[in-house]
């Protein structure tokens, strides 16, 4: 039986996931709710196989081992610990993370 996963979404990943949200229903509260809702989905997969996602490119500045999951224009970022994944944020995919911007773990 495959291994499942514990996700757990940090105080500032819950944010920024708010503030999409907020974004879109700017101009659709409808299309805001089924978006936000199709990201929890994406991040619920998380609890099999996290490793089938990529490294982030920003991992070698960083000196970090995390992985990404993307959905249409936004990215998740995780990192997987012993069973457990960790979303750390979900931003827009332009964005380059900054050690500023993770919350301390």
């Amino acid at each position: 039986m495959p291994v499942k996963y514990r996700v757990e979404i940090t105080r500032i990943a819950e944010t920024d996931i708010a503030e999409i949200w907020a974004h879109i229903a700017a101009d659709s509260i409808e299309n805001a709710t089924r978006f936000v809702s199709r990201l929890e989905n994406k991040l619920d997969t998380l609890e099999r196989l996290p490793h089938r996602c990529p490294a982030i490119p920003e991992n070698g500045l960083l000196r970090t081992n995390y992985r990404h999951l993307v959905l249409g224009d936004y990215r998740m970022i995780f990192r997987v610990s012993q069973s457990t994944v960790i979303v750390l944020r979900v931003m827009h995919g332009n964005r380059l993370l900054e050690s500023a911007f993770l919350e301390n773990d």
